[in-house]
Parts: structure tokens; sequence; C-alpha cells
């Protein structure tokens, strides 16, 4: 039975798992408190979190909502960088500060309730910005509606040329400029 400090502490884990979009594991053994505290700095605008955390009492957090996975990437020091938003620029802090520091390794984590390894969080740190990817999405959507316009309007404005040389032709048409006179 965990004592009642250890209980609250579970609850918060469950908690923070749980609302959790992306949680990365990593070993933090070697880094100074100013670092760690830069490392949260960094973070907080992202609305992330970094917390250390006893692998027996994530173990039981992780059983609590669902992750029986994370229990394979829990050894040793621990620490989990817990993501509530945009989960690119989560990955794209903690990777450039692994490899800044060269002292944090990330193990792995768990993305949407899905074990994924580091390699996964690093290749999710070499994505584009959400805003890009939202960019790129809708130009994708508007691309063929723009063409389809262009196709669908092409015979409506070849009409109004055919009636508009017509007229010119007959004499109804503008007004034709003046030829410059020939100079003596």
């Amino acid at each position: 039975m965990p004592t009642r400090q250890k209980a609250v502490t579970i609850d918060e884990l469950s908690d923070q798992l749980d609302r959790a979009q992306l949680t990365i594991v990593a070993d933090y053994r070697g880094l100074g408190v100013s670092d760690l505290q830069g490392l949260r700095s960094t973070l907080r605008p992202l609305d992330a979190e970094f917390r250390v955390a006893k692998n027996t009492l994530t173990t039981i957090a992780a059983a609590r909502v669902g992750m029986d996975d994370l229990t394979t990437v829990l050894a040793g020091p621990t620490a989990l960088v817990m993501a509530y938003g945009d989960v690119v620029g989560v990955s794209k802090a903690v990777s450039d500060f692994a490899r800044t520091s060269r002292i944090l390794t990330v193990r792995g984590g768990v993305l949407n309730k899905r074990l994924v390894g580091p390699a996964d969080v690093e290749a999710l740190a070499s994505l584009p910005p959400r805003e890009v990817l939202q960019g790129r999405l809708v130009s994708l959507l508007v691309s063929p509606l723009a063409r389809t316009i262009g196709v669908l309007g092409g015979p409506s404005r070849s009409v109004a040329y055919l009636l508009q040389a017509r007229a010119d032709a007959l004499g109804g048409g503008t007004e034709a400029e003046p030829e410059p006179e020939a100079a003596d």
C-alpha cells in the first residue's frame, strides 16, 4: 500500500499521462539544475511539462491509464516530458536540447497511447511546424478547385473572345487607335 504522498504522486502522474498526447521518456543523468530549468522554461510555452519521476510510481500510473507498454522504457533515472498541445514543437525542443547538451538521452515515448522509439521521436522533430503543415494541406485542397474553375471557365471565355472578335470585324467594337502619321 503506497503512502499518502506516493498515492497523490501516482494520481498526478496518471492525470498527466492521460492528458498528454506525447510522453517522451529520457535519461537525464548528469544534467545540472540550471540545465533542467532551462529545458523546463523552453517547454512551458509549448504547453508541455518536464518531470522527474520514480519508475515504480510511473509504472503504476501508466497501468491505470492503459499505457502498460511504457514500462519497457523505464530503467534507471527517468524524466518524463509530457506534451499536451503541439507534439512536433515539443519533440523538436527535446531533440535540440539533447543534441546541444549531449547528456540527455531519449529512450522512447508514448504517442497517443502507442509506444514509439527514439528514432520516432527524432522523426517527429524533423517534421515542419503545425502551421506549415496546415498551409500545405489547404494548398493541396485549393489547387484542384482552382484548376476546375479554370477549366470550366475556359469555354465561356472563348465565346466572349469570339463575340468580341466578331463585333470588331463588323465595326461595332471598340474604337481603333489612330495610326501614327508618317513623317515626311
